[in-house]
């Protein structure tokens, strides 16, 4: 019954916001926002104790300002990727502007495909839209949600422009020969990881389990690794950033997957740390204790499965 009222509510919307302007979206989502920050106690309190713990020298009611913000952010990054993603691609295109172009040219210009790294942050659903338009499609690692049926509308979404979603079971096998055809594969790194290719690094100067699928990719293939970022600007567009790629340590490094991933992870912080409100606080990153009910807790986003444990039967050290 929850999974029907889900897909009801959330197809209601799409269906509303594409008769809507862009402006009235983005006001509609950040009241969205407000009222989940008003009421989901649960996760207001996971925000609020996260942003303690990686801003101690803020006082209690700036970290209140940043955890209201943020939840207007998520609110209006569902609205607004249901609007994004109804619009034509010329439309789409007109609403972005490019930083670092240049860097994924070189990056491709190398045939080694392209590994892009990114967090929960800003509007990277929209970055993949428009990244598939302005450059070429690619393969984005997800989770699948537990409602099918929303599952099957954010793969749409997701797809739209042609990008391509990879989910856990095989994705490893499926992206090295991806990056062998000199394609592109996107990962997040900043979910809290339970399976078998987690490893610890330092976030906001606390361990935190993290993929080392993206590293330990890199490292097999040679694949440059470019972080990707996307911030609001006014009037409803964007701003797509490509960094510099993430150095590489050296192969016969001590430790170098986990090296890797602590620098794809720094230059996540560094964007978090100058634009705390865009980054999903929400999220129990850090699991110092378990608390069942916490990650059970329904929120503004649809849960998700959670992690399959592999074998890393593609050989690459994941896990070790």
């Amino acid at each position: 019954m929850r999974h029907q009222v889900e897909y009801a509510a959330v197809s209601s919307i799409a269906l509303m916001v594409r008769a809507l302007p862009l402006s009235m979206v983005r006001r509609l989502g950040e009241t969205l926002g407000l009222a989940f920050y008003l009421v989901d106690r649960v996760h207001r309190r996971i925000a609020l104790a996260n942003l303690e713990a990686a801003f101690p020298k803020k006082s209690k009611e700036e970290r209140r300002v940043i955890a209201k913000s943020m939840f207007q952010h998520f609110g209006r990054l569902l609205l607004e990727l249901l609007k994004f993603s109804s619009l034509s691609e010329e439309r789409q295109m007109a609403l972005v502007d490019w930083e670092g172009e240049e860097r994924v040219r070189l990056a491709q210009a190398h045939g080694k495909g392209i590994l892009f790294c990114t967090g929960h942050f800003g509007f990277w659903e929209q970055q993949a839209l428009a990244h598939a338009l302005k450059f070429e499609p690619m393969a984005v690692m997800a989770r699948p949600l537990d409602n099918p049926k929303l599952h099957d509308l954010l793969e749409g979404i997701r797809t739209s422009n042609g990008n391509e979603v990879v989910y856990r079971r095989g994705a490893v096998r499926k992206a090295l020969r991806l990056l062998a055809e000199g394609k592109a594969v996107g990962i997040l790194i900043d979910q809290h990881m339970t399976s078998a290719d987690a490893i610890y690094v330092d976030f906001f100067g606390r361990p935190a389990a993290t993929t080392s699928t993206l590293a330990a990719l890199a490292i097999r293939t040679g694949a440059p690794v470019i972080p990707l970022f996307a911030f609001p600007m006014a009037g409803g567009r964007y701003r797509m950033i490509y960094e510099h790629p993430v150095e590489a340590p050296p192969h016969d490094a001590e430790d170098a997957v986990r090296e890797f991933t602590q620098r794809c992870t720094d230059v996540l912080e560094m964007h978090v740390r100058r634009h705390p409100e865009l980054w999903l606080w929400m999220h129990r990153r850090w699991r110092d204790a378990p608390d069942a009910a916490l990650d059970a807790a329904p929120g503004m986003f649809p849960s998700a499965k959670a992690d399959v444990v592999s074998e890393d039967p593609a050989g690459l050290g994941i896990g070790d």
